[in-house]
């Protein structure tokens, strides 16, 4: 069988989120495996760590490749990147979701198409996800 090295990665820094949600790894964590659920990935693994005073990490490892968010609570800031390879996984959807639940002020981002030679650039439409919950 013969795989595409075509991927999609988008890579959003979010401003303006509350301090208590970027400052919950645990509550994060759960976020980011509903995000790969919401986007149709495959989870294989998740990491999380908290900070101290402040701060957490979450690296979600997906058959498809990851997602993963970074958090400077006391300023409002987080990083968050989801790269997917092949079709059928949309990475702006987990983005979508987890801006949804995270809710900043402001978001900036920025999609790369991989694997297909020269990286093209592109400035993704961003939605916010209906949340059922």
């Amino acid at each position: 069988m013969e795989y595409s090295t075509f991927g999609r990665h988008v890579a959003v820094d979010t401003w303006g989120a509350d301090f208590e949600l970027l400052n919950n790894a645990e509550w994060l964590q759960a976020q980011m495996v509903e995000a790969a659920e919401v986007c149709g990935a495959t989870v294989l693994s998740v990491q999380a760590k908290q900070f101290e005073p402040q701060g957490a990490t979450v690296l979600v490892l997906l058959s498809e490749s990851h997602i993963s968010i970074h958090t400077y609570p006391e300023k409002g800031f987080a990083a968050l990147d989801c790269y997917t390879c092949g079709e059928t996984v949309d990475p702006q959807a987990a983005i979508d979701y987890l801006v949804s639940v995270l809710k900043p002020e402001r978001t900036y981002a920025k999609k790369l198409i991989r694997g297909l030679g020269e990286l093209t650039v592109e400035t993704p439409v961003m939605n916010q996800a209906v949340l059922s919950k």
